[in-house]
């Protein structure tokens, strides 16, 4: 955030240094008035809350037992001072720059940061674990925090939360804060596609109906302990994933459309879920934000939006490397700002960018209607 810090030096100012240092001043104090959400007088977000898997998981993997870690180089050359921090990207990942762009904090920590401090709880934190999913067995796969056990943390979180605030500052808080969840990439990029485990029982109907069981069974219960803003991403267009182009594209590396295909229908049968719950659980504003059009439109129109790599990430050869692959070891490419993607799975803050200032404008408004 802005900060002016002014001295008064001895003498007078001049005419001109008064309109110089009042122009400054407006300045400061129009900070954020070209922020992408204006939120009516009488509305307010006192805190961002994220659920889900790497896209907004900015650290909770770096102390449990996992594979799917990312705090090392060259993860977050591009965060604040070059540091790693467990987040899956060059630099801010969506959790930051959607707390930043609605002015309630510049990052959004995670729960599990040993650092975290009791004065973060009341402005939200992050509960996404790397690689989570909806399917149960997505998250056992890589041991990583399941969607029950950031259900478990949550529930922890607002007993510490009443503890800070009290109880009916922190009822309040719960009732007004935004509540992100993104899953869904992973279950059918990695468990069902890749590892393949749940074809032997289910066709992509039947598992994309598994998915949505679950993203409504935890919207519901996150809605019993207070949940009323609740915005659901949709799965990414896998099938152009770099990653997914390298397994499952053959040798040419080509997009897997049936990847897409099962992506976006579980986009449909998730979307209808949301109209189903957003009308049946009482005083809820429960939403359905589509992050596949605008990410799909990015890598098939990368020119566009400035870019001149598509099918690769920065990170080393860009076609596999993810997490541990992406690691001190690897070269980087000499400007990632040319490339939509930063290892072979998650995109370039500047990419993350781009898709916020599209979403929120569009969403934030019927969130807090």
């Amino acid at each position: 955030m802005a900060v002016l810090i002014m001295m008064k030096l001895p003498g007078t100012y001049s005419p001109n240094s008064l309109i110089l240092l009042r122009f400054m001043l407006l300045l400061v104090l129009s900070y954020r008035t070209n922020a992408l959400v204006k939120l009516p007088p009488n509305v307010t977000i006192p805190a961002l809350i994220a659920f889900g898997d790497s896209i907004m998981d900015t650290g909770n993997n770096n102390n449990i037992k996992t594979i799917v870690k990312c705090n090392f180089p060259p993860y977050g050359q591009d965060f604040e001072g070059g540091i790693p921090t467990g987040r899956f990207c060059n630099g801010k990942n969506p959790s930051d720059l959607i707390v930043e762009e609605l002015g309630i904090k510049e990052l959004l920590p995670a729960y599990l940061d040993p650092n975290l401090k009791p004065s973060d709880l009341s402005t939200g934190v992050c509960f996404a674990s790397g690689a989570s999913g909806y399917d149960p067995l997505t998250p056992k796969i890589v041991s990583v925090i399941s969607m029950g056990d950031q259900l478990k943390m949550f529930k922890e979180y607002i007993v510490k939360l009443k503890g800070v605030v009290g109880e009916n500052r922190a009822n309040f808080i719960l009732a007004n804060t935004l509540f992100l969840i993104v899953a869904g990439s992973d279950d059918l990029a990695n468990t069902y596609f890749t590892i393949r485990t749940r074809q032997l029982h289910y066709d992509v109907p039947a598992y994309a109906d598994l998915m949505v069981k679950g993203a409504s069974d935890f919207i519901k219960e996150i809605y019993k302990l207070g949940a009323r803003r609740i915005g659901v991403f949709s799965a990414a267009p896998i099938g152009y994933l770099p990653s997914q182009k390298t397994l499952g594209g053959g040798v040419f590396r080509k997009t897997n459309e049936k990847y897409n295909e099962a992506a976006k229908l579980f986009n449909s049968k998730l979307s209808k879920e949301l109209d189903y719950l957003h009308s049946n659980l009482p005083n809820s504003n429960v939403i359905y934000i589509d992050i596949y059009s605008p990410l799909l439109d990015i890598i098939l129109k990368p020119q566009k939006y400035g870019y001149k790599v598509a099918d690769k990430g920065c990170c080393g050869t860009g076609k596999l490397e993810v997490s541990v692959l992406c690691n001190p070891l690897s070269a980087t490419c000499p400007d990632n700002s040319e490339y939509i993607f930063w290892d072979s799975h998650h995109p370039t803050e500047s990419v993350y960018r781009k898709l916020v200032a599209v979403v929120l404008p569009k969403y934030v408004g019927r969130l807090t209607a």
